[in-house]
This record gives structure tokens, C-alpha cells and sequence, in this order.
């Protein structure tokens, strides 16, 4: 990675916010649902959350392809469980990641190896957790469990 990453917002209207990450394409919008906003964009939590799972995602892409392995397709699902701290103010409390492969795993060499290790590639997941809970769950084509592991 080069440089450092930033991004530059511009409120559109309300919570709306044009976010540029690459000044030369289209922004992408961030917005709060209603009351605040109107749900015209994803919400800073769901950013939070796509940032977590799309590094976990390229960390265990890159790990399986060091081996020369294809997993692909991978499709990630993130959620997160919002609650109160001791405060009474709304916090993530935890995030879930579910990444699922596009093969069975016993096809793919290394496997173990990779699954040991990946997370700790992920900069993204390993800053959040550092305060959040991350929770990883992967899933092969046949929906076995491949971590963690049973």
C-alpha cells in the first residue's frame, strides 16, 4: 500500500455525505436512516463493517493464492451487534464475519495452514480488534465449517 489512505466527504444534504476515496471516480454516499438521515447511502457502521470484511476477505484471498489455490468466488456477509455501554451510548459491541468460499475445502492445499493465519494479515480487522470483538467464521461450497475449526 502506498502513501497514506484518506478520503474527503462533502455533506450533500443533512447526514449525507459524497464520500471520494479516488478523487478521478464517483463518490460513494454515506447517510444516516431516518430520523436523521434518509437511508440515501450506507451508514457509518455498515462502512465500518465492509472495511472489516473486505480486508478479511483480500487477507484470505491472498493467503490461499500464495499457494496457488483458487477459492473464488468468495461473498463475505458482516453484522454487527449495537448495544449501550455503561454510558447509555449506542456502541458496536461486536462484529461477525462470515466468509464463504466457492469451492469444497478439501480441495484447496494449505488449507490449514492459511486458516491459522490470515486474520493476523488483515490490518483493517486487527486495528478494529483491538477494541471490537471480530468474529470470523469460514464456510466452504458445501457450507462445512472450516473456521474456526470444530
Amino acid at each position: 500500500m502506498s502513501g497514506e489512505p484518506s478520503v474527503r466527504l462533502v455533506q450533500q444534504a443533512d447526514y449525507q455525505f459524497a464520500i471520494y476515496y479516488n478523487e478521478e471516480r464517483d463518490p460513494i454516499y454515506g447517510d444516516e436512516p431516518p430520523p436523521l438521515g434518509k437511508s440515501q447511502g450506507a451508514t457509518p457502521s455498515q462502512f465500518l463493517l465492509a472495511g472489516v470484511a473486505n480486508c478479511l476477505s483480500d487477507s484470505l484471498l491472498f493467503a490461499l493464492r500464495k499457494f496457488k489455490q483458487n477459492p473464488e468466488p468468495i461473498e463475505t456477509k458482516a453484522s454487527c451487534e449495537i448495544g449501550r455501554n455503561a454510558e447509555n451510548r449506542l456502541r458496536i459491541l461486536a462484529i461477525n464475519v462470515e466468509i464463504r468460499i466457492g469451492v469444497p475445502g478439501n480441495t484447496l492445499d494449505n488449507l490449514e495452514r492459511v486458516l491459522a493465519q490470515f486474520q493476523d494479515f488483515c490490518t483493517v480487522s486487527s486495528s478494529v480488534s483491538l477494541g471490537i470483538p471480530v468474529n470470523v467464521t469460514v464456510i466452504d461450497s458445501k457450507g462445512a465449517k472450516l473456521y474456526p475449526a470444530v
